[in-house]
């Protein structure tokens, strides 16, 4: 059971840091190297992991990895519509789900606020983990350092220990906001979708200009409802 343990903790490991050496996943799994190179041997011949550019010291995961996640990513979608439809008639404001993947959260499914002033991001965006609602939602449930933090906007969170300090507020509220610290002229709200660790957040989205305080903590128990919600689905 244990090697199957280790695989599946290599198998993460190199989706996250990928193409990635078996040193730097041995240090990132506190594990020895001898059994990092034994998990990729049998990851490796499963089909699930290849050598990145044709070098056999660096690897990264194959579309065998990507199709399972794109089947548990339309379950997930399927699941996340209706209680996104009905959050979105609770604000009148663009609702969207996202996945993490590596430093980001990648947008995987939106529904649109009906009013003529709205913020459109395509599917397929990704958005940085630290300047994000919902990068930091996740973000706050991972127990992972905090590296480099790059500035998008005047209010990028880019101090560690600042960052560290929203993720305990985050984690105290149960949902984390964005002022503007991706794109100025976006705000919003997102709470992790819980089952058990975070596989998705949901996110209230709107122009920065119609974020008010009051809305903020209305709509982040909202989102943070929601959230709830979906997971109790998933779960």
């Amino acid at each position: 059971m244990q090697n199957v343990i280790n695989a599946l903790r290599v198998l993460e490991e190199v989706a996250d840091r990928q193409p990635v050496g078996v040193g730097e996943l041995a240090r990132g799994l506190g594990l020895p190297k001898s059994t990092v190179q034994r998990s990729l041997k049998t990851l490796h011949e499963a089909g699930w992991i290849r050598p990145a550019g044709g070098e056999v010291t660096r690897w990264q995961v194959t579309s065998k990895a990507l199709q399972v996640a794109r089947r548990t990513e339309l379950g997930l979608r399927d699941a996340a519509v209706p209680v996104m439809e009905e959050l979105r008639q609770r604000t009148g404001e663009t609702i969207h789900l996202m996945v993490p993947e590596g430093d980001a959260v990648v947008l995987i499914e939106r529904l649109e606020t009906d009013k003529p002033l709205r913020i459109v991001l395509p599917l397929g965006t990704r958005l940085p983990l630290h300047a994000s609602a919902n990068g930091k939602a996740v973000l706050a449930h991972l127990d992972r350092p905090l590296g480099d933090l790059p500035g998008y906007t005047d209010t990028t969170i880019t101090d560690p220990r600042a960052l560290r300090a929203e993720l305990d507020a985050v984690l105290a509220r149960g949902y984390a906001d964005n002022r503007g610290e991706w794109r100025s002229d976006i705000a919003a709200v997102a709470a992790a979708v819980l089952a058990p660790g975070p596989v998705a957040s949901l996110s209230v989205s709107t122009p920065a200009s119609r974020m008010t305080e009051e809305l903020r903590a209305e709509y982040g128990k909202l989102v943070a409802g929601a959230a709830r919600t979906l997971a109790e689905l998933l779960n």
